[in-house]
């Protein structure tokens, strides 16, 4: 499978925006995706995560309540819907895929990756 990230901007603290991970090649309904965030000097952490198997949801503590991840299959695409964003998560955003397993905050664990998409959230 393919992934295309997109959806990123410039956004002031407590507005929204909405990233997209877009399939091709296979079907985004057989895959585990997980979104990650890496910021200048940090390392890439994961940030929400949707189970193949049953679609349940995993979400890091710091977008819990904020972030909601969801999968459209009618657009084989996987979106991260981001409110009430905060100058901390600023990053490039990237979503992964995994054929095997459920999610995981492993990045290595993750063979299919997007390009990412830059997410700035400033004043």
């Amino acid at each position: 499978v393919q992934l295309q990230a997109s959806g990123g901007g410039l956004v002031q603290p407590g507005g929204s925006l909405r990233l997209s991970c877009a399939a091709s090649g296979a079907t985004v309904d057989g895959y585990t995706i997980t979104w990650f965030r890496q910021a200048p000097g940090q390392e890439r952490e994961a940030v929400s995560c949707i189970r193949r198997t049953d679609n349940s949801e995993w979400y890091a503590d710091s977008v819990k309540g904020r972030f909601t991840i969801s999968r459209q299959n009618a657009e084989n695409t996987v979106f991260l819907s981001m409110n009430k964003l905060k100058p901390e998560d600023t990053a490039v955003y990237y979503c992964a895929a995994r054929k095997l397993g459920g999610c995981s905050p492993t990045a290595e664990w993750y063979l299919n990756w997007g390009q990412g998409t830059q997410v700035t959230v400033s004043s």
